[in-house]
């Protein structure tokens, strides 16, 4: 009953493995101590079960982590493990830290959620399992409505139970700014002191960004911080007149219209706000992605976005970082080698974007699939819902979420040309971290479950070939796991949620 579906998980014979009082987590090789500490605090929130981490052998009752190169299935080193259940004790063997903090949270999903059980007891299965794509990923917009780092956390806690490893945080756009800019304190001072609807605003010092990206890198969750322009720059152009065409800084934005607002392109000023701005930016984020966002950039004309956006995508590269946009940065045609652009268009492509997503794929990039009519997680999921959108051919259901395939969507776009695929949450209506769980999940398992587990059989027929009734099932029993942890979830009668789950 896990979720994503594993590669393979088997059920055998043994009898079932009891977690006793005396069970430990043995641990050997690189990161393996880490994962352990993980493993051990999960337990004690999950079913108030206190594990002790000990590097030394495993004796009968305890549970093993082993990373070494020899370990987890053959030619998929990066994040595959294996998980064995059995009488005599649990191991979990990867080739990396990041394979084994996978392995970690199949064998959470497989422990009963409830803390009344005792003896507790794990049923005896084998598990070799990998992920389909390198990037599975989750969107946090903070610009709309800002989140603290408490609710980040949360955030990140809950989405590393479903093998996503990477946290897009939306940081900038025209309602706020989020991320501290030292060689530029207005852009918090001012940009970032408000919020949609009029709220207090907030954002992160430096500090306190790294510090969420180290607490994501602890989970093998990669953060892609995104600096969104030309477009979306409201917040920027208030609190530096000089960044504006007309040289006067509009006042602060608190609505939801998009499209009005853009960078003076072409100047000497907006290029040294791009250098202070990408190089502090590419200097806190030790990962490799760095998003410049690009998207919905109406006010600008096409010839001074093709220029914008190249000039802006060589700094990110001069920085020893891969750029990332929207799909619209395919108008580009002279992106640095590696750009990948991400694509938020329908299922069934309009316009430009199949073009526009494809040209990055020319020009020796990759995608990330976000269609928002299936992977928006600001989508309602009914009509009449309080909190959410309907433009994405809305509502969402959980089974549409499920019953899409990446590499079904743009002609000439397979899975060699596919990075992996993201699930964004727009936070226009979006206030607290609560409402932010219950419109993240169940939805995000969806993608997720697209993202780690394998293609279908049939692609043709992606409805028929996944079976949504099963991941039903398999969800309603991550749901125990989500009531003892405490996030919020969205109820859809899609699913056989347990007995007393949190209404």
């Amino acid at each position: 009953m896990v979720v994503p579906r594993p590669v393979e998980l088997e059920s055998t014979t043994d009898a079932p493995f009891v977690l006793g009082p005396t069970a430990r987590i043995s641990v050997a090789g690189a990161g393996a101590e880490s994962v352990a500490a993980l493993l051990r605090d999960a337990l004690r929130s999950d079913c108030r079960r206190e594990l002790v981490v000990v590097i030394e052998p495993p004796e009968y009752g305890d549970i093993a982590i082993v990373v070494a190169d020899h370990e987890g299935p053959e030619g998929h080193r990066e994040e595959g493990y294996s998980l064995d259940v059995a009488a005599e004790g649990v191991r979990i063997g990867a080739a990396t830290a990041a394979g084994a903090f996978h392995g970690v949270q199949t064998l959470r999903q497989l422990v009963p959620a409830s803390c009344s059980d005792d003896p507790l007891t794990i049923d005896a299965v084998r598990v070799r399992d990998y992920p389909r794509y390198a990037y599975r990923g989750a969107m946090l917009d903070v610009a709309r409505h800002f989140f603290p780092v408490r609710d980040v956390e949360r955030f990140i806690d809950a989405i590393a139970l479903l093998k996503v490893n990477h946290l897009h945080l939306h940081l900038t756009d025209d309602q706020g700014w989020r991320l501290e800019i030292l060689s530029r304190p207005e852009l918090t001072r001012i940009g970032g002191s408000t919020a949609v609807g009029g709220g207090a605003g907030g954002f992160y010092t430096q500090d306190e960004y790294r510090g969420l990206v180290a607490y994501a890198a602890e989970r093998h969750i990669a953060i892609v911080p995104e600096i969104d322009m030309p477009g979306h720059t409201n917040a920027a152009l208030a609190s530096y007149p000089e960044l504006n065409p007309d040289g006067d800084a509009p006042d602060l934005y608190t609505g939801t219209t998009v499209g009005f607002s853009t960078l003076l392109t072409g100047d000497e000023a907006t290029e040294r706000f791009l250098a202070d701005v990408i190089g502090e930016v590419a200097a806190l984020t030790p990962g490799r992605l760095l998003h410049i966002g690009g998207d919905e950039c109406l006010s600008t004309s096409r010839g001074d976005f093709v220029r914008f956006i190249e000039h802006a995508a060589a700094l990110v590269a001069a920085a020893g970082k891969t750029p990332v946009g929207w799909h619209e940065m395919g108008a580009c045609d002279a992106l640095p080698a590696g750009t990948v652009g991400q694509y938020w268009d329908f299922r069934t492509p309009r316009g430009n974007a199949a073009e526009d997503i494809l040209s990055f794929v020319r020009q020796g990039g990759a995608a990330i699939m976000s269609p928002a009519d299936v992977a928006y997680l600001d989508i309602v999921y009914a009509e009449g819902d309080a909190i959410g959108q309907d433009w994405a051919d809305g509502p969402t259901s959980l089974s549409a979420a499920l019953q899409w395939d990446p590499a079904r969507i743009v002609p000439g776009l397979g899975d060699a040309h596919i990075l992996g695929v993201e699930a964004p949450l727009w936070t226009e209506t979006v206030e607290t971290i609560e409402q932010a769980e219950e419109m993240t999940f169940p939805r995000l398992a969806a993608v997720a479950e697209i993202g780690w587990s394998p293609a279908p059989a049939d692609t043709e027929q992606v409805e028929a070939a996944r079976d949504f009734p099963a991941f039903a099932r398999r969800l309603a029993a991550v749901a125990e796991h989500w009531d003892a942890s405490g996030t919020s979830y969205r109820r859809v009668a899609e699913v056989p949620w347990p007995e007393g789950a949190r209404p």
